[in-house]
Parts: structure tokens; C-alpha cells; sequence
């Protein structure tokens, strides 16, 4: 029991030194510097440009798209470089099992591509027009 005990007072020491160290660092950090606020250090900071209007414009979605699709083929091949380390104990079975992850990771960027998403710039669509009556105006034929 007094092991237990000691066990989950080893942690608590731990956690209770953890968090006097962060906070005193915070503590000390907050003491020690200047504080002169202003708008030029309040104003966001955007790769080195001068940031122009509102923070909360619309961007375009393929942004969001790309990033997905990034992170998506990120993950999967993360879940690859394990099956990579025991390649050799796995058996030609595992090898198997790989390769249709593979194609399926491959059949996923196929379909991403074909559907348009990896395309940065899109062609405008064509938008047929009505056609103009000759005064210019519409309905000037009608009494």
C-alpha cells in the first residue's frame, strides 16, 4: 500500500514541479521585459508584407482542398513507414497488404486529380450570353 502511495507521490511531485517551473518562468519573463505596446507591434505580421484591410476576408476554398488532401496522403504514408522498419519478418503477405493500401492511396489521388482539385487555377466557365435587341435595351420590342 505505502508503495502505491509513494508511486502516485512520485507524479504528483512531478506535476506540482512542472507547473512551478513553467509559471515561474512566465513569472519572470512578465517582470523582467519592456512593455510599450503599439500599433505597429499590435498589427499582424504576414511574412514581412504590410498587411492590407480586414483579417476576415473570404479566401478561396482550394486553399482549405489542398491542405486536406496534403494532410490526408501525410497521415497514410506515416501509417507505411512502420510497416517499412519490419519489412522483412512481415512475410510476403504484409507486402501484399501494402501494395493494395498503395493502390488505394493511389486511387485516391487519381480520383482528387481527375475531379479538378489539384488544379490550382481553374478554366473560367463559358457563360453563354443573351443576345442584345438592337436599341440595346431588353423588351423595346414589346408595346
Amino acid at each position: 500500500m505505502d508503495q502505491t502511495l509513494s508511486g502516485f507521490g512520485n507524479v504528483f511531485v512531478f506535476l506540482a514541479l512542472g507547473i512551478v517551473f513553467v509559471a515561474g518562468g512566465y513569472l519572470t519573463a512578465r517582470m523582467l521585459r519592456p512593455s510599450r505596446p503599439n500599433p505597429e507591434k499590435n498589427s499582424t505580421y504576414e511574412c514581412g508584407e504590410e498587411a492590407i484591410g480586414s483579417a476576415w476576408i473570404k479566401f478561396n476554398i482550394r486553399f482549405y482542398v489542398v491542405a486536406l488532401i496534403f494532410i490526408i496522403f501525410d497521415v497514410e504514408v506515416v501509417f507505411l513507414y512502420p510497416w517499412a522498419t519490419v519489412f522483412r519478418q512481415l512475410g510476403p503477405f504484409a507486402l501484399f497488404e501494402a501494395l493494395i493500401f498503395a493502390g488505394i492511396l493511389i486511387l485516391g489521388l487519381v480520383y482528387a486529380w481527375v475531379k479538378g482539385d489539384l488544379d490550382w487555377v481553374r478554366p473560367t466557365p463559358d457563360i453563354p450570353e443573351m443576345p442584345k435587341l438592337p436599341s440595346g435595351k431588353p423588351g423595346s420590342g414589346r408595346n
